[in-house]
């Protein structure tokens, strides 16, 4: 793997947890400037803690514009550049079509997609002084296949998915590459049942439809390192001629559909 990741900067949104905990440690592993952003800042400080180095923590919610705009002023005042954005933020939606409304569907509308795009467009000016700058979004298998009580959330991920393409043939000129990883069952706080039970992966049902039957070839689910190892190499030149694509890190699920 080569090594241009060094010495660049990477602003990793939804970072102080689960996936976008763990592609922040594996940037700042290869010497990345790693900037923490979360809307839980406690979180976020608590990650830029633990990797060091130049990454620092900024608390932001990304539906709001003024702090979208105060974090894109803080990076541009504090490193003057900015090479790497991963949107990974997102709240997860499992809302039975039956008791759906429009005001839940625009909340998830408003965060798994509308403010990846605005993280992106205030990045942009800064993205684009990098000559080959990296965009990275987090999407979700949910976002390429359906499965029930999942309405709002696979079209948010979904339109994540096209996001990724649409901004791939704007940016190419620029040297920007735009790529998105379509996670699938992944072990994070993400995956804990609504009742507080356990995690879906440690259910009856779980075991016995993706394991016992091979629906997740890999008889596993995935872990937060699983992705960030792909996401690694879509933020290094290793992807120089490598956009618009979406890389489903899922053990091998979708291909049992």
């Amino acid at each position: 793997m080569s090594t241009d990741v060094q010495a660049r900067v990477a602003i990793v949104t939804g970072a102080g947890r689960g996936i976008g905990a763990a592609i922040a440690r594996r940037l700042a592993g290869d010497g990345v400037a790693v900037v923490v952003a979360d809307i839980d800042e406690p979180e976020a400080t608590s990650v830029a803690a633990e990797i060091g180095g130049d990454s620092i923590a900024f608390g932001v919610d990304i539906t709001d514009g003024g702090q979208v705009a105060g974090l894109a002023n803080f990076v541009a005042a504090r490193f003057g550049r900015c090479d790497i954005l991963v949107n990974n933020a997102a709240i997860l939606d499992a809302t039975p079509l039956a008791a759906l409304d429009m005001a839940r569907f625009r909340k998830v509308q408003d965060v798994n997609l509308d403010g990846a795009l605005a993280v992106t467009l205030a990045l942009l000016p800064l993205l684009r002084q990098s000559k080959a700058g990296r965009i990275l979004n987090i999407a979700s298998i949910l976002g390429v296949r359906g499965a029930r009580d999942s309405v709002a959330y696979s079209a948010a991920k979904g339109g994540i998915v096209n996001l990724t393409r649409a901004l791939a043939c704007d940016l190419g000129s620029d040297g920007i590459t735009a790529n998105a990883l379509a996670p699938g069952f992944i072990d994070t706080r993400m995956a804990l049942l609504p009742d507080g039970s356990g995690h879906e992966h440690e259910t009856d049902w779980f075991r016995d439809i993706y394991l016992k039957y091979g629906r997740i070839p890999l008889l596993r689910p995935g872990t937060p390192e699983d992705v960030a190892d792909a996401a690694r190499f879509f933020c290094s030149n290793d992807s120089r001629y490598v956009t618009g694509q979406v890389l489903l890190v899922d053990g091998g699920v979708s291909a049992t559909f």
